[in-house]
């Protein structure tokens, strides 16, 4: 990416080559991107992506934020992110307008592109118990267990192989319950832009 990014006339972004703190380094010296694109699910987290952001801010890389197949849940934990990062200045992406199911059905409306940033306790939204359970039945009854994007990859490049290993975290960890905002008097901005990437 650095050859690309000395040619072209515009900044480079990616939510690929860049996935991991490791890879920050490396990029910066190259200077192979100029726009970063965080996912709080591979980062580590809300406080890890924060910290993320920091970083960029340091070494002036613009930020934006990655999303994939997210239900609202995530999407909620990604416009109070957003929102409480100050130089999140490009607009973040996400699957959600595709989406024809969730389990937070009302509590995230796009308007002009825009999400505003929910204002209720813990994430500022309400899970819809019903759509949960036939969610999960339907992920029950589907047989698949198993995210596989390098057997994917490999369907088209037979050669690719995955070199990031994911993050996992408890759901009761003490990570996770440090992350997790509850304050909307803490964000900077109310409203967060959402690109409908894809």
């Amino acid at each position: 990416m650095a050859e690309v990014a000395r040619a072209a006339k515009m900044r480079l972004a990616t939510t690929m080559c860049v996935v991991a703190f490791d890879h920050l380094k490396p990029a910066v010296a190259k200077d192979s991107v100029q726009v970063v694109l965080s996912d709080h699910h591979y980062w580590g987290g809300l406080q890890r992506s924060r910290l993320f952001a920091g970083i960029c801010d340091i070494f002036e890389l613009g930020l934006s934020m990655h999303s994939n197949s997210h239900l609202g849940i995530s999407l909620a934990a990604m416009v109070h992110l957003a929102a409480a990062t100050p130089n999140h200045t490009y607009a973040c992406d996400t699957h959600s307008p595709w989406k024809h199911e969730d389990v937070v059905p009302r509590a995230l409306n796009f308007v002009d592109g825009a999400v505003a940033v929910p204002t209720g306790p813990g994430l500022g939204i309400e899970i819809d118990q019903d759509a949960l359970a036939a969610l999960h039945r339907q992920c029950l009854d589907c047989s698949i267990r198993d995210r596989d994007d390098t057997g994917y990859m490999q369907s088209i490049e037979p050669s690719f192989q995955y070199t990031c290993p994911p993050l996992v975290i408890s759901p009761g960890s003490a990570a996770v319950r440090r992350c997790c905002p509850t304050s909307s008097r803490r964000y900077r901005r109310r409203y967060v832009v959402v690109w409908h990437s894809h």
